[in-house]
């Protein structure tokens, strides 16, 4: 019998994976991106006091591409960059979020280094 691969369960074992390794101060929060067919959302999350220090999507008003693809992604990581360096954040980890560094996740990574942060 052939059984169905749970793609949710597996993003979450590689999303397990990778935040054991991974943690985000204030000094330097963790980028963590998360993505569904309608959205795409960056936030910075300091770790240690368990906080979100700014959060950007598709839903806010500023982003004016209203789907979960490259165009919207690289607005969304122009935003986030732009927020964290309104609070004087220059240094971020990036947390993928289990998914694959290709497509929308990259095109985000990408915005945000080209608009000032560092990771």
């Amino acid at each position: 019998m052939i059984t169905k691969i749970d793609r949710k369960a597996t993003r979450d074992r590689r999303h397990a994976r990778v935040r054991r390794k991974i943690t985000g101060t204030s000094e330097c929060p963790r980028l963590a991106v998360s993505k569904s067919n309608k959205n795409i959302v960056a936030q910075l999350i300091d770790d240690t006091k368990g906080e979100t220090l700014a959060y950007v999507s598709t839903l806010n008003k500023e982003i004016k591409t209203k789907k979960a693809n490259i165009e919207a992604a690289k607005e969304v990581g122009t935003a986030i960059a732009k927020k964290a360096l309104d609070k004087k954040i220059k240094t971020v980890v990036f947390d993928r979020g289990g998914y694959i560094y290709h497509g929308v996740v990259k095109e985000l990574a990408e915005a945000a280094r080209e608009a000032g942060l560092d990771f």
